[in-house]
């Protein structure tokens, strides 16, 4: 028996749903309402004291964190492996696995949050919003989100995440230049599947051409990401069209000030724009 707590436009949770596609795994879906706040309720955080999705529940037994619950169902169901067998692929994959919990999440909230969610936040009484912020319960997150409210782009957490992109399409670019359709050579691994979601939020937010525009590689394996059959059935069917066209709408807004602070961070680091 497995059972999913999830909420469809989660990046983390989009992760999953790619690896149970590929092993054709059945399970329960449980909707946990981020904007009803139901990540915070007390059942729930006993499952997962961080009051975040996805959470696995697994014959009984809890898995979180999307990456080692992507890592657990490949190596618990090993049909159409997804880690490599070579423990030098499996650590170059892990690598990828890292510049995605340690920094792109982080990037791609801020994102979000600057193009999205801060309007939303707008819109509630000073009372609703210090409530919001204090359910964080996490003080680096708290101070992330409020700043973010306060600056939006303009917060240095987004130039963080700005950064963090800027670095991570670098890599992408280089080693895709081999020749290799993905990022460890011929197949799909959790290196490509965890990050399919946070370059598909860029995507949708109209932001992923800031990045793109002289990266022939990594536009390449964005071409094949949207066409690869887990991809299309499970991040695009999990957004509905209100929430697309939410997000083109909200990111198109900030674009510009997006693309003006990644040349601001080439320009001050001495980094040669690509």
């Amino acid at each position: 028996m497995l059972q999913l707590y999830k909420f469809g436009n989660s990046i983390c949770t989009q992760k999953v749903f790619i690896v149970l596609t590929e092993k054709k795994l059945t399970y329960e879906p449980i909707n946990v309402d981020l904007f009803k706040n139901e990540q915070y309720k007390p059942e729930y955080l006993k499952l997962n004291h961080k009051g975040v999705v996805p959470t696995l529940v697994h014959d009984g037994h809890v898995v979180v964190e999307s990456t080692l619950i992507c890592e657990y169902l490949d190596a618990v169901f090993p049909q159409v492996r997804l880690v490599p067998l070579d423990p030098f692929q499996q650590t170059r994959m892990r690598l990828w696995s890292k510049a995605v919990d340690e920094a792109l999440f982080a990037a791609t909230r801020e994102l979000s949050f600057s193009a999205m969610f801060r309007e939303k936040l707008k819109n509630m009484t000073p009372e609703q919003r210090e409530t919001r912020f204090n359910n964080v319960g996490d003080p680096d997150r708290r101070a992330r989100y409020v700043s973010c409210y306060d600056n939006g782009v303009d917060s240095p957490y987004v130039l963080q995440g700005i950064a963090a992109f800027e670095k991570a399409f670098r890599d992408m670019e280089a080693e895709l230049s081999a020749g290799s359709p993905w990022l460890l050579g011929d197949a799909v691994t959790l290196a490509d599947i965890n990050l399919m979601p946070f370059v598909a939020r860029l995507a949708y937010l109209n932001l992923l051409d800031v990045w793109l525009k002289k990266r022939p590689h990594v536009q390449a394996w964005w071409k094949r990401v949207q066409s690869y059959p887990s991809f299309e059935s499970q991040i695009r069917a999990h957004v509905t069209d209100f929430e697309m066209e939410e997000m083109h709408a909200s990111g198109q807004k900030i674009a510009s000030h997006v693309e003006a602070r990644r040349k601001e961070y080439l320009r001050n680091f001495r980094i040669p724009a690509l």
